[in-house]
């Protein structure tokens, strides 16, 4: 399954990267993030890995990061695995009049049989969750706004 989100930040794009590539961050933008953990011992270059945990309702997880292209500021790409589900994150930035539009092109494989029927049943709740994460980023970088808050 393969589609693209994307969404203009009113905040030049140099900006727009220190707040992105901040780690510390994602807890303001990634609703359910509980902790990362870096292990690499590269951090935030190509190659590294870093171990994310959510929960979402009753649900926890655990999906690693694996950064396979860093070109700032203008591309970043990622993986993410978690059981059953392999994600291609690539995430393009242009700067436009002072203002940074992020384009997310994602695609997801699934390999268990529950992911794949999910994926089969309810693909626009993969795309609605991915312009989330994009809608609360912007809500964080322009204006402070974390999902913290709403908890």
């Amino acid at each position: 399954m393969k589609y693209t989100t994307e969404i203009t930040i009113d905040l030049p794009r140099d900006e727009f990267i220190k707040k992105l590539d901040n780690p510390e961050n994602m807890k303001h933008w990634q609703r359910g993030l509980v902790s990362y953990e870096h292990l690499s011992e590269n951090p935030g270059m190509e190659g590294a890995q870093m171990a994310l945990k959510y929960k979402m309702g009753k649900r926890e997880f655990e999906m690693v990061e694996t950064i396979i292209k860093r070109n700032p500021p203008e591309e970043f790409h990622t993986t993410y695995d978690t059981k059953g589900v392999h994600n291609i994150q690539k995430n393009y930035f242009k700067e436009e009049d002072f203002k940074t539009r992020w384009i997310s092109e994602s695609e997801f494989q699934f390999s268990g049989f529950g992911m794949k029927v999910m994926a089969f049943l309810m693909p626009g709740a993969f795309k609605k969750q991915s312009m989330k994460y994009l809608q609360d980023f912007k809500a964080f970088a322009e204006e402070g706004t974390s999902v913290l808050d709403a908890s």
